[in-house]
């Protein structure tokens, strides 16, 4: 059975890129906290955006999906789920709507990630929801060739409930007791826990819930308002990557964590970016979304692309922004590029 050592680990961690991401961190960290803490009513929109984007995304991960209104509708607790997909996206549902809501009280502990893992599996009606692996699991990945390979074989099933113990307990130690930064150590944990893979099914998403709930717990509420999960999605294959390079000569113990927290903070770096981009605007009085609309396209580096609007404005409905071009385009302050779903706008400077 191997330890952790988060603390000792962690201090060997500071290279001059991690130094980097942390402090570029903390700096977005601390400029928009009067932002989080005063403009809270606007942005009440991007907290239920986020909810719906995290749902779909951490699911979509694991090839989990359904129709976007009935995501929205899922999500917003509107309908009940009609298949076993949707009665995960349901359970996932619920459990970061707990954590969202109640990470102040949620200790780090067995049997709490035990209840997690159960409460995501609440709707789908399955026997292993709740309980560690039954059997020895393995990760597995096909060549080009179609080959399965076996990545990485983690923790055998009888040791898992030790090894899910010494996680939360060299965590909690770390986080109360070692002058390392939290973000470090949050992200080793995750990784162990990755690599005990503990679950018969189910790991992933757990393991981003997880990350959400030790963010929030150390003070870094970026996921609330703008989705961890959809910026993991969207890197998925860096992910992965990282995932293998740090977990090689994990049962030695002498893995290096290196990749991994270096691409989870990368991910938390990129969601205090966006979210900063995404409210730039809200500082600005009497700015309405149609505005923030012209605005964006005004201060974009060349054309831009309806898609990439909604992703700045995630709070706009595609409708607003869809009304929004076509006045602009009407009272010629931007003009189309291109053409199809390839169309771009851009703003049109005087001659």
């Amino acid at each position: 059975m191997r330890d952790y050592l988060y603390g000792l680990r962690g201090s060997l961690l500071l290279t001059p890129n991690i130094v980097r991401l942390l402090n570029k961190i903390h700096e977005y960290k601390g400029r928009q906290y009067t932002l989080i803490q005063f403009k809270k009513d606007s942005l009440t929109d991007l907290l239920d955006v986020a909810r719906i984007q995290s749902t779909d995304a951490s699911n979509r991960i694991e090839g989990i999906t359904t129709s976007e209104n009935r995501l929205r509708s899922l999500v917003m607790d509107k309908i009940e789920p009609r298949n076993r997909n949707e009665s995960e996206i349901a359970g996932y549902r619920d459990v970061l709507d707990l954590i969202n809501e109640s990470y102040d009280h949620i200790k780090l502990t067995p049997g709490v990630l035990l209840q997690l893992h159960r409460d995501m599996y609440r709707y789908a009606g399955v026997g292993f929801a709740g309980k560690y692996k039954s059997a020895d699991n393995v990760i597995e990945e096909r060549d080009s060739a179609g080959n399965r390979i076996i990545r990485f074989q983690p923790m055998a099933a009888f040791e898992t409930p030790e090894g899910i113990e010494r996680i939360c307990k060299d965590y909690e130690f770390a986080i109360n007791e070692c002058s390392i930064d939290p973000l470090l150590i949050i992200s080793m944990t995750i990784l162990d826990f990755l690599c005990v893979h503990p679950f018969n099914d189910g790991n992933g998403r757990i393991s981003r819930l997880l990350t959400l709930l030790l963010l929030y717990q150390n003070g870094y509420h970026i996921g609330k308002y703008l989705s961890i999960e959809k910026q993991i999605e969207q890197s998925k294959e860096t992910y992965y990557d990282a995932l293998r390079e740090s977990s090689q000569d994990w049962h030695q113990g002498t893995n290096d964590y290196e990749p991994f927290v270096e691409y989870m903070l990368g991910v938390i770096l990129s969601a205090y970016t966006m979210f900063e981009s995404n409210t730039e605007y809200l500082y600005t009085k009497g700015v309405n979304k149609s505005d923030r609309v012209r605005l964006i396209i005004r201060d974009h580096l060349g054309p831009i692309t309806k898609k990439e609007i909604k992703d700045r404005c995630p709070d706009i409905s595609e409708t607003t922004i869809e009304k929004a071009l076509g006045e602009l385009l009407r009272l010629g302050v931007i003009k189309k590029v291109g053409g199809g779903r390839g169309t771009a706008y851009g703003f049109k400077t005087e001659s």
